[in-house]
Parts: structure tokens; sequence; C-alpha cells
């Protein structure tokens, strides 16, 4: 089945890890893929555009299904695949809505991270700002300190919604990717406890971003928030 399946993704993007622990926990190896590179804009070529027509990453192929995003792909890859791998979703109505409730909130967390790590990217040099950046570097952190306390009542050796869900295959990226660009984890020690609590997974060690092996200190962009 996985033969049929194809992905092309950029390292360090969040999005795309997020397609590829949902294709290494539903057991879905051997799907074709291809690297494609930001800094040659790649994602802007032919092949991206005929597969998504926005030029970005993911860009997955099912057959002749396609879907480019990202949380939309995991929750496809979770419900045709229901009884192979991890069961991404629970059967429980409570805790499928706490899936979906920290799934969702984890995409809020992803765009404050991406505001405040690359504002100076997003934003044209002559509109920028430093109290427009300090703005989204206060949200990030008012945001990081609401998962603190999620972090603060979750159950020993469980995770973002209890065992390892799709929640956690959102959530685990912006944890990784934070402290990638130097967030502190003493500022942060339940989020840091998750993130080392899941960084071993195999899953994990199967798709980590190869960009951040080539740079193990990482950037400073977090480092003050």
């Amino acid at each position: 089945m996985a033969e049929s399946m194809s992905l092309l993704w950029g390292s360090g993007s969040g999005p795309c890890w997020r397609v590829m622990l949902a294709l290494e926990e539903k057991k879905l190896q051997g799907y074709r893929h291809k690297l494609i590179s930001f800094e040659k804009n790649e994602h802007k070529s032919q092949e991206v555009l005929e597969i998504n027509p926005r030029g970005e990453l993911p860009a997955f192929k099912h057959g002749d299904i396609i879907l480019n995003q990202s949380t939309g792909a995991c929750l496809y890859l979770e419900n045709q695949f229901k009884s192979q791998g991890t069961k991404l979703i629970p059967d429980d109505p409570a805790k499928q809505a706490m899936v979906y409730q920290r799934m969702m909130e984890g995409l809020v967390l992803t765009e404050k991270i991406n505001w405040a790590a690359y504002y100076n990217y997003m934003v044209p040099e002559g509109e920028r700002h430093e109290a427009g950046l300090q703005r989204h570097r206060d949200a990030l952190t008012t945001e990081l300190k609401l998962w603190e306390g999620y972090l603060e009542n979750v159950a020993e050796g469980s995770y973002l919604a209890g065992p390892f869900s799709l929640a956690d295959v959102i959530g685990f990226p912006n944890a990784a990717y934070a402290f990638a660009f130097g967030l502190s984890p003493e500022r942060y020690p339940k989020l840091a406890k998750y993130y080392n609590l899941l960084k071993d997974r195999p899953s994990i060690k199967a798709t980590w971003p190869p960009k951040w092996f080539e740079s193990e200190l990482g950037f400073e962009a977090l480092k003050d928030v």
C-alpha cells in the first residue's frame, strides 16, 4: 500500500514532519519521497506545483488522492488505516475530544512559533518594527505558559492527550522546533520534559529532520522568549 504513496517534503518543516510521523506510526514505510530544498526555492518548482498549486510543502499523494494540508493528511491516514500501526485517535468520545482539542491548539502554537522565529523573513524589511517583533514574542510566551499548564496536568507516562496520538504528531514537532531555535528548557521545564520523553521514540528518530543534525546548536531566535 505504501508504494502507492509519494511525499515531497522539506527538512525542518513542521508540517512535513507531521505527515512523515503519521506514515511511520501507521507502518506505512516504503512510500516514495523526495527532499525539496527551500533554500533553492524548489518548493515553487513545477514538480511541486503540479501536486500543490500553492507551491508549499508537504505535497502528498496516495494514488490519485492529493492531500497537501498536513493535518488533513494525518487524519486521512489514521482513518484509512485504523487497524494498522499505532491507533492515533481513541474511540472514547471524551478522549477523542481531547486529542482534537490539542491538535487544533497545536496549530495555533505552530503559527506563534513561526512568527517569533521568522519575523524578519515573514515581514518585508521596510515594515519591520521592534515593537511588532516584541508583540509576537509576547504572544508566544503567553502561549507557551498555557502549554506548561496543560503538561502540568498530564499523568506520568502520558503525552498531550494520554497515549501517543495525533495530538503528539502535531505537537511534538512544535516542541522540537522551539528548542532547536534556542527556547530555554529551564524556563519551560514541562515542555522540555515532554520533548525528552518523546525524542527517542522510533518514529521520531526515523523522521528527524536532517537539517537539524547538521546544526546541533540550532539557532537563537527564541532564546529570550
